[in-house]
């Protein structure tokens, strides 16, 4: 277990986005993304900025602030990334984190990705339209 006065570092992933999140002891909850505050960075989109800070709804989460570099991807596979990152450092702190987070589902790696596209076709997916005559 890490102490209560150290900084702590966690990687989170979702689709192609990666957030290197920074927990830093001693604060209220805040979050930093990119230099910006976490309402700034996702403009004021209510379902990303939830989804961001979930991990702090935790009982004794809300005394740490997180520092984010997130990189790839579109918005809501970053605000994924960062929900991802935030929870895996504060999993990293106690068990009694690890087992809330757990329970929530934030650990679990979302390694859903879009499919690539196949040769002889539009799309993924998509087929060339048939003609039988």
């Amino acid at each position: 277990m890490a102490a209560n006065t150290e900084t702590l570092w966690a990687t989170g992933r979702r689709k192609t986005s990666i957030a290197q999140v920074r927990l830093l002891p001693q604060g209220e909850g805040k979050v930093v993304v990119n230099a910006k505050p976490v309402e700034e960075f996702f403009r004021g989109q209510p379902r990303h900025i939830n989804d961001v800070l979930s991990p702090f709804k935790a009982e004794g989460a809300a005394v740490y602030n997180a520092s984010v570099k997130v990189i790839g991807g579109g918005i809501t596979g970053q605000a994924g990334a960062i929900r991802h990152g935030i929870a895996r450092a504060l999993a990293k702190i106690d068990d009694k984190f690890k087992k809330a987070m757990r329970k929530e589902g934030f650990l679990s790696r979302d390694d859903r990705m879009v499919e690539r596209k196949k040769s002889g076709q539009p799309k993924a997916r998509k087929r060339f339209q048939y003609s039988k005559r």
